[in-house]
């Protein structure tokens, strides 16, 4: 696959709107190609734009997400990927998204590293589709089934939600904290600029840090001092 996925944020709040369509777009992967506020808008627009993913908010003034949904499943074409970003809690509902074939469900409000994490994963659901041959064997087909496990990624010893603090509080640190418009990071920052944000150990800051480097979130680069020993520096990907 090449290029990036063609995203339609629906979402009846323009201010949520903007602020998701931020998130998206901080992401290199993803492209926000469109915006609905309603339910006949994002079928009008899904049939007019064709995008890859659609982030579907539950609660729409005319027609329900979850019938948005179904709906989608019937128009023509190549299926769109959906992942469901709303406040709706209900186990019903829940139940209902994930019959319909969401990849994932954030329910509101959500950090854009929670966002980040499940465009991860629907990037590399795509990329694994691609890559299929056209007649599975059992153990693709199951691997397929499963999806991309992210939180599988984090080594032993760390945890997903305190490398998810960790990204976030590098982002603000460096001017590229994922709010609305998709800031780009502007400066860097230290393990123990971070770790004070964060309310944890330099040395735990670092090993979060290098993990993230190696999942490609952040760059490292060292900048020697008056002393001459060099200080690895941090920035957002």
């Amino acid at each position: 696959m090449t290029g990036q996925a063609r995203t339609l944020v629906v979402e009846d709040d323009p201010a949520v709107a903007t602020v998701h369509r931020g998130f998206v777009e901080s992401h290199p992967r993803f492209v926000v190609v469109g915006e609905a506020r309603t339910g006949a808008d994002a079928l009008r627009l899904v049939s007019a734009l064709r995008p890859d993913l659609v982030l579907l908010d539950l609660h729409l003034p005319d027609i329900g997400g979850l019938d948005v949904l179904q709906r989608l499943r019937m128009l023509p074409g190549p299926p769109v990927d959906v992942v469901a970003t709303t406040a709706v809690r209900e186990l019903d509902s829940v139940r209902q998204a994930m019959a319909g074939g969401v990849l994932a469900y954030l329910v509101k409000p959500f950090t854009s590293a929670a966002l980040r994490e499940r465009l991860d994963e629907v990037w590399q659901r795509r990329e694994d589709v691609r890559r299929a041959q056209d007649t599975l064997d059992q153990d693709e087909v199951d691997q397929l089934l499963a999806g991309p496990r992210s939180a599988d990624r984090v080594p032993k010893g760390l945890s997903g939600r305190s490398r998810d603090l960790v990204r976030e509080a590098l982002a603000r640190l460096c001017g590229g904290d994922g709010a609305a418009g998709g800031t780009t990071a502007s400066r860097d920052a230290s393990a123990a600029e971070v770790a004070e944000v964060v309310g944890m150990s330099r040395v735990s800051a670092r090993r979060y840090l290098e993990h993230l480097v190696t999942e490609g979130y952040a760059q490292v680069t060292p900048r020697y001092g008056a002393t001459g020993r060099p200080e690895n520096r941090y920035r957002p990907a």
